[in-house]
């Protein structure tokens, strides 16, 4: 059994800020016997002013909430899929990384956000995240984690079935999906998509998501979850408030899930 921490965030436009908020949950969930820590999308700024944010944008070495985890983690020996953060690159546009840090303060792996938030909402509201954002190209799992081994996503990806696939080929026992989901969107899919890839992968799937009025304008749905393999929810922090919750990961539940519904076992190809 690993217990594991979900913080749910309303991230704002100050990194310092966010840092400590994250710094904090570090030492919380440590403190309450958690293994592993799990933060949202945009865990160290959430501005979607861009000009304003690219003051506050630094390349990975140099930003805050990068370093402040990992010291904290480090003094806590604890690890955290930290959702992820906007960090410079050398190519113009950002990346959106998400980190998987270890209980000493290492940087285990990185994992950039592959599919690009580009749409016009029905309330009035208009992403074009590629303008921004490079996107990633690599499919990222890391192995021997509290978890066991963790696939990494982030929010958008959650609608690309072929990145979950490839997750569920490489044989993940958990899923890590941070999030900012939109309230229109959020109210409509998150609980399903987050069950369904939970389901397809015979994995755990922990969402980590950013909640409630944000200081750059912008409403998030909340509603972190912890899924297990048979679709059950085993967490939701609901839609109101920030907040730090935690749920029990029973390994051995995989097995038995891919057992009764050997779905990864008796996948085919498809011809085209």
């Amino acid at each position: 059994m690993s217990r594991v921490a979900v913080l749910q965030m309303t991230s704002g436009i100050d990194p310092e800020a966010n840092a400590h908020v994250l710094a904090g949950a570090v030492d919380r969930a440590a403190g309450e016997g958690a293994a592993m820590l799990f933060t949202p999308e945009m865990s160290g700024l959430l501005d979607r002013d861009r000009k304003r944010a690219a003051g506050a944008i630094s390349i990975e070495q140099e930003t805050p909430a990068l370093a402040m985890v990992r010291d904290a983690a480090s003094r806590a020996g604890i690890w955290v899929s930290l959702g992820s953060l906007a960090v410079a690159t050398d190519e113009g546009r950002w990346a959106n990384r998400a980190f998987v840090i270890g209980p000493h303060g290492e940087i285990v792996a990185r994992y950039d956000k592959i599919h690009m938030f580009d749409v016009d909402l029905a309330s009035g509201e208009s992403w074009r995240e590629s303008n921004a954002y490079k996107p990633g190209d690599e499919v990222v799992t890391v192995a021997d984690t509290p978890v066991g081994k963790l696939g990494l996503s982030i929010c958008y990806d959650i609608r690309f079935p072929a990145l979950f696939e490839a997750l569920g080929r490489a044989r993940c026992d958990c899923i890590a999906i941070p999030a900012a989901f939109t309230v229109p969107t959020g109210s409509a899919h998150w609980h399903v998509l987050q069950r369904a890839r939970a389901i397809e992968a015979s994995a755990f799937v922990v969402a980590a998501a950013q909640v409630g009025e944000h200081e750059d304008g912008r409403q998030t749905y909340g509603h972190s979850l912890v899924v297990d393999p048979w679709g059950e929810v085993l967490l939701d922090i609901g839609g109101e408030q920030a907040g730090l919750e935690f749920a029990d990961i029973d390994l051995t539940r995989i097995a038995a899930v891919r057992e009764q519904v050997p779905s990864l076992a008796n996948r085919r190809e498809i011809a085209k």
